[in-house]
C-alpha cells in the first residue's frame, strides 16, 4: 500500500514538474507578481492591517516566484522568516531583510538564507505560513518535493497547540479534485492555497 502510494505522489510530482519545465519567463514574473499582490493582501487581512511574522520560502528554479512576495511583505512592515534545511528533516528559521545572501542548501534541491539561525518557537510565532507545494487537491492534501520537512515542521506546530493559517503556494493546474492525491498517517493537509489568480481556502478552510 505504501509503495502505491509513494509511486502516485512520484507519478503528480513528475507530471506537474515537467509542466512546470515548460514556463516561460514572462510567465514566471506575471505568477510572481501576481502571488505577491494575493499573498501580500491575505497576510494583511489576517494580522488586520498590523505587522507580524510572515513564514516564507524562496521558490527557486520552475517553483512559484516567491520572491516578489518576501519583497512586498517586507514593504508591508512584517519580519519576514524563511527556512533552512537541518539534519534529520527539521527547519530552522532566518530572518530576511533585502541584505540577505543566500547559499545551497546541503540537504535539498533549493537556496537558503545566510544568517542567524533560529528555532522552530520562533516560527511558531508567525501570523502566517506560506509554504511549498507540487499539487495540492480540494480535500487539502499536499504533495511536497518528497523531503517531509514541513510535514515534520507542521506536526511540531500542531503538538505545541499552533494553528496558524497557512497557504501552500502553487500554479493554478496545480489545485486537483478531491481525492487525487492519497494521505499517509504523516501527511499534514492544508486548509488553502494561494494560487495566482488568489487565496482560496479548502475544505475544512476558514
Amino acid at each position: 500500500m505504501l509503495q502505491e502510494t509513494n509511486a502516485v505522489k512520484d507519478g503528480i510530482r513528475a507530471t506537474h514538474r515537467q509542466r512546470r519545465a515548460g514556463l516561460t519567463p514572462a510567465q514566471l514574473e506575471a505568477a510572481g507578481q501576481a502571488l505577491a499582490t494575493h499573498g501580500e493582501a491575505w497576510a494583511g487581512s489576517v494580522t488586520e492591517g498590523r505587522p507580524g511574522i510572515a513564514c516564507v520560502y524562496l521558490g527557486v528554479g520552475q517553483e512559484p516566484p516567491t520572491l516578489p512576495l518576501i519583497k512586498a511583505l517586507h514593504r508591508s512592515g512584517h519580519q519576514v522568516l524563511l527556512p533552512v534545511c537541518e539534519p534529520a528533516r527539521e527547519l530552522s528559521w532566518v530572518f530576511w531583510t533585502p541584505d540577505t545572501g543566500f547559499e545551497r542548501s546541503r540537504y535539498a534541491p533549493i537556496l537558503e538564507p545566510t544568517g542567524h539561525r533560529h528555532g522552530p518557537e520562533t516560527a511558531g510565532d508567525a501570523a502566517v505560513l506560506f509554504i511549498p507545494a507540487t499539487a495540492v487537491d480540494l480535500a487539502g492534501n499536499r504533495i511536497g518535493q518528497g523531503g517531509g520537512y514541513y510535514d515534520k515542521f507542521l506536526g511540531h506546530l500542531a503538538t505545541a497547540g499552533k494553528e496558524i493559517p497557512l497557504a501552500a503556494v502553487i500554479y493554478e493546474d496545480e489545485l486537483l479534485p478531491a481525492g487525487r492525491i492519497p494521505a499517509e498517517e504523516f501527511d499534514r493537509p492544508v486548509p488553502a492555497v494561494l494560487v495566482p489568480s488568489g487565496y482560496r481556502p479548502l475544505a475544512g478552510g476558514d
